[in-house]
């Protein structure tokens, strides 16, 4: 598993393991949302048991656990294949963001035993990882701040009026005017597929299916592309439409 960024290394100090935190949880994130398609058919129930992994260069992959006993980090859930025909999609996804995250916090602490962090490097290592939402929080869209801006962006896009300076094309996707104002306004909302914040330089463009926002980087869409859609659907809700 050094094919795709786990060559080993070893994090040594808070800000180290945590980089090494949100490198492996964007790629897992990838693997769940914008990735999905080629995740749901890495995961074929007649293969032997699987795993999800994440690596700290943001890359993913599904492949069978280590050989090696105990094997260098603790291992991600076993057999999350078997389940997949078994589930709702989407509750198979949200099951696998659970043990994904689980996973990913005993990595970190793992790291964190390892070169002896005492109680305020875990306690500032802990608070700097809850800042984040969950993968299951990204997967199933549960964060309180994506509610609270998906439903002021419906409204927004409802009523067609906004006075803050901010400038949204056809009230879908948009590109700031007024930064000062934008980052009030936007600065809670999440990427639906990599979970960071709002950034008022960047482009983002909202699926008009489960109205999450997503950079533009992330899905692929640039402002030009963006121009020629009339219905945009993020890669999770085209994904369903494809699959009964």
């Amino acid at each position: 598993m050094d094919a795709t960024g786990a060559a080993a290394y070893n994090p040594r100090s808070v800000e180290e393991v945590f980089r090494d935190y949100k490198g492996r949880r964007s790629g897992m994130i990838k693997a769940l949302t914008t990735d999905v398609e080629d995740f749901f058919r890495q995961c074929d129930p007649e293969k032997e048991n699987l795993c999800l992994y994440g690596f700290p260069s943001e890359q993913w992959e599904v492949n069978l656990p280590a050989e090696e006993v105990p094997p260098e980090l603790p291992e991600p859930a076993l057999g999350i294949n078997f389940a997949r025909d078994g589930m709702q999609e989407n509750d198979w996804l949200a099951l696998v963001a659970v043990h994904s995250d689980a996973w990913l916090l005993s990595v970190a602490f793992y790291f964190g035993a390892r070169f002896g962090f005492d109680k305020s490097d875990r306690k500032r290592l802990f608070n700097m990882i809850n800042d984040l939402p969950t993968i299951f929080e990204v997967v199933s869209g549960n964060t309180k701040k994506q509610t609270k801006m998906a439903n002021h962006n419906s409204n927004t896009s409802k009523s067609n009026t906004k006075g803050q300076g901010s400038e949204f094309f056809q009230g879908k996707y948009g590109k700031v005017d007024d930064e000062e104002d934008d980052e009030d306004e936007h600065g809670d909302a999440l990427c639906g597929a990599c979970g960071e914040n709002y950034a008022s330089d960047e482009f983002w463009i909202c699926c008009d299916v489960c109205e999450r926002w997503f950079h533009g980087k992330c899905v692929k869409i640039t402002p030009a592309k963006a121009e020629h859609i009339k219905q945009y659907k993020c890669p999770t809700c085209s994904s369903k439409r494809m699959r009964p």
